[in-house]
């Protein structure tokens, strides 16, 4: 039976260390019983209470770590069934499929674009996170290979797939200090696969023929005092592994089944040989809810999407997206370029920055924070306010780089113009457009004055 935040608390060390990264142990123990936190996060609970409270305080998905270091994805440790009850905790990785069979030099291509290819989105890198890596031989020699070349690039995040239980201790043997993923424990393999993931401090993942042989592979392991697992549910048709995924979440989340409390693994790649349809494919399971999401290909036409997709659906629903404070440089400014500022909700300020770069105008931006707020809220809130925007424009550095003393605000902010005009003194405030649609032509009446 799960326990209380006050029966947690009366078993923690009650010092108020914050060394958990929360105020106090009262809270910590909140989160734990909420499943928001992990019991490992504090360093002075007693081995003989760790024991009692390990199975309360675990979230209701296990987390899984897979790779060291700065690098290692970890997926799992979720809370809810839907994003707007709480918030998603752990993205899914977005992985791309090598076999062994490849080309060498197409091989060397995959790697080098997958190392390559990434996107900057509100101050946030989206990339591809792991490499699964497959025999298709029953040539160990050839996956160590594949896995050295990985390293070589500094791809560390490894799934390694075989049929072959030799094969893979082998290459587990070679990469064990990376903690790859071990693809996947059957009923034929179950018991060797568990003991090498043991022996090496590795995560393995099952793959069953349903649901119920799912389950007997789990029990196995965790008998064998396995913890880290990840679920293949086997199938490979959109409809029936998107069920799968659901059943898993409800079973672990609303009937508390701990069998089925772990990160899941899907593989697009072998759902279809149409690269479109393998994207789409993919996007079902970012929301409903992959671990590991496995692709043929990584490029540009489908990563941005997924990743960006991702990103939205990752972030906490009561935190707003917002974009780092500063000067934005669009269009190559110089000392005669206009200087606009807004707030750094993140859709103003794409919507703003495109209107911007539309107008082909060079133009200093800049971003106040506003703590994710859009204009209008962030006035009201007193966050986009004269007195706190003058101190900002002032230390920003801005008039270092412009030989003029003019800025623009929103027009939607046009009542703050008055008292901005007198908190920063010799500065000529403009109103500029309300929508920003108007920015365009705003911007070049500007630059034809």
């Amino acid at each position: 039976m799960a326990l209380s935040g006050i029966d947690i608390f009366k078993m923690l060390p009650k010092t108020n260390c914050q060394e958990c990264g929360v105020p106090t142990c009262m809270a910590f123990a909140m989160k734990l019983a909420g499943g928001q936190a992990e019991l490992d996060s504090c360093p002075y609970v007693t081995d003989e209470a760790r024991e009692k409270l390990e199975e309360a305080s675990a979230p209701p998905i296990r987390p899984v770590v897979i790779g060291v270091g700065d690098k290692a994805l970890k997926v799992g440790g979720e809370t809810v069934l839907f994003r707007h009850e709480k918030t998603f905790i752990n993205k899914p990785g977005i992985g791309l499929l090598i076999t062994d069979s490849m080309d060498e030099t197409d091989i060397d291509k995959k790697l080098k674009r997958f190392k390559e290819i990434e996107y900057e989105r509100v101050g946030l890198c989206l990339c591809a996170d792991i490499i699964a890596l497959k025999d298709t031989s029953g040539d160990a020699s050839k996956l160590i290979k594949l896995v050295e070349k990985a390293k070589a690039m500094d791809l560390t995040t490894l799934v390694l797939i075989s049929d072959s239980t030799n094969v893979l201790e082998e290459a587990v043997k070679a990469s064990a200090d990376l903690k790859p993923l071990i693809y996947a424990a059957t009923a034929e393999t179950v018991e060797d696969l568990g003991k090498i993931a043991l022996d090496n401090n590795c995560p393995i993942a099952v793959k069953g023929k349903s649901l119920e042989e799912v389950a007997e592979l789990i029990i196995k392991l965790t008998d064998m005092k396995v913890k880290d697992i990840v679920i293949d549910t086997g199938t490979r048709t959109l409809k029936q592994s998107f069920d799968d995924h659901i059943f898993l979440r409800r079973a672990a989340l609303v009937d508390k089944n701990r069998t089925f409390g772990y990160p899941t693994i899907v593989f697009p790649c072998e759902m279809t040989n149409d690269p479109i349809k393998e994207a789409i494919f993919a996007s079902t399971f970012v929301p409903k809810y992959g671990g590991i999401i496995i692709l043929s290909e990584v490029e540009g036409h489908n990563l941005f999407p997924l990743a960006l997709q991702r990103m939205n659906i990752y972030t906490d629903p009561q935190r707003p997206m917002a974009t780092s404070e500063g000067i934005y440089e669009i269009n190559n400014p110089d000392e005669n370029s206009p200087v606009l500022i807004t707030s750094n909700f993140s859709l103003t300020y794409f919507i703003v920055s495109g209107e911007i770069e539309s107008s082909k105008v060079p133009t200093w931006l800049l971003i106040k924070d506003t703590e994710g707020l859009s204009v209008l809220t962030a006035w009201a809130a007193g966050k986009f306010v004269a007195d706190a925007i003058a101190p900002f424009v002032k230390k920003s550095g801005i008039e270092g780089k412009v030989n003029h003393k003019k800025i623009v605000i929103p027009g939607a902010a046009a009542t703050i113009s008055g008292e901005l005009d007198e908190e920063l003194g010799d500065w000529e405030v403009q109103i500029g457009p309300r929508e920003g649609a108007h920015i365009t032509p705003f911007l070049k009446n500007w630059a034809n004055a």
